[in-house]
């Protein structure tokens, strides 16, 4: 009786050491299965990345490459700040005037500009057969559509909804101080070299401003910017006027300032009268959103609310 119990127990302990072995053999080969599947991911991403030839021909747009840790083959020419990962790059010129033959010579599977450089740049990219995308930095939420766009089609999803999730939180936590406050009445006016116009809630930095709980005087207007009109614009009486400046910021600051002197109507303005009158230069504040959008959002309460 005794010796057929042990018979029984090693019999127990033979079928739990198979059923172990069986065991181990499928969690192996299930691991071998997987890290056959990273590998193949990993060279099929390796074969994209390696495919994709993407130049950007503007600041932002680079910057904004960079947080979707895209590479690039060549650079805009620039005195601002570039993404480090893109040192050394060839230089393809300025993102209003880009060199043709520098770009077409990468052979370039995508050419990133602006929406509002599109009028400019369509027909020379089209004429030389190059295909040229515009993206849409003309308010901050088109910057976060782009983002999730070029993040879609470039395999880099997280990192998108990663880097919009933290613009909308960072811009959330600003516009929270200013809730309370009182709107001001806001004159902008956008200067170039020789020139100056009035920008409406339409541009990014009306956006901005709409952002930081401004009220634009040139509010209802569809267009981006408009030909400028004293006798209107003091008719509006505005509480702050923002003078930002393009292109050749000390050349247009100091054009703006020599217009503030000459031209008698200015003297009439309230904004004026009370020194509420208030100088934004690039790169924190342009024509375009970028990814500092918040460093300027705060910049700009801060003018605002005193």
């Amino acid at each position: 009786m005794i010796k057929t119990k042990v018979n029984s127990r090693k019999l127990h302990i033979v079928a739990l050491s198979i059923i172990f072995v069986v065991l181990s053999a499928c969690t192996s080969s299930i691991k071998e299965n997987e890290n056959t599947v990273e590998e193949k991911k990993d060279e099929n991403n390796t074969t994209v990345e390696a495919e994709n030839r993407i130049i950007p021909t503007t600041v932002a747009v680079a910057h904004i490459l960079d947080a979707l840790n895209l590479d690039v083959i060549a650079v805009p020419t620039t005195a601002y700040d570039l993404p480090k990962r893109y040192e050394g790059l060839p230089e393809v010129g300025s993102p209003m005037s880009p060199d043709m033959e520098i770009v077409k010579s990468l052979n370039p599977t995508e050419v990133f500009s602006v929406t509002t450089l599109e009028a400019d740049l369509k027909k020379t990219f089209d004429e030389v057969g190059i295909n040229a995308s515009y993206v849409n930095l003309q308010s901050i939420d088109n910057m976060k559509a782009a983002i999730l766009e070029i993040g879609k089609n470039y395999d880099r999803t997280d990192e998108a909804t990663k880097l919009v999730s933290e613009l909308e939180g960072k811009i959330a936590a600003l516009r929270m101080k200013v809730e309370s406050k009182e709107s001001p009445k806001v004159l902008i006016l956008l200067g170039i070299p020789g020139s100056y116009l009035v920008a409406t809630e339409n541009s990014y930095i009306g956006d901005l401003v709409r952002m930081a709980g401004g009220q634009n005087v040139m509010s209802g207007q569809e267009p981006e910017y408009l030909p400028s009109n004293t006798e209107f614009l003091q008719q509006s009486n505005p509480d702050i006027i923002i003078r930002l400046a393009h292109g050749l910021p000390d050349q247009v600051v100091e054009m703006f300032n020599e217009e503030f002197v000459t031209n008698d109507i200015w003297k009439h303005f309230e904004a004026v009268k009370n020194g509420r009158v208030y100088d934004l230069e690039e790169p924190l504040f342009g024509t375009t959103a970028t990814l500092a959008v918040p460093q300027a959002l705060e910049e700009l309460i801060n003018i605002m609310y005193p």
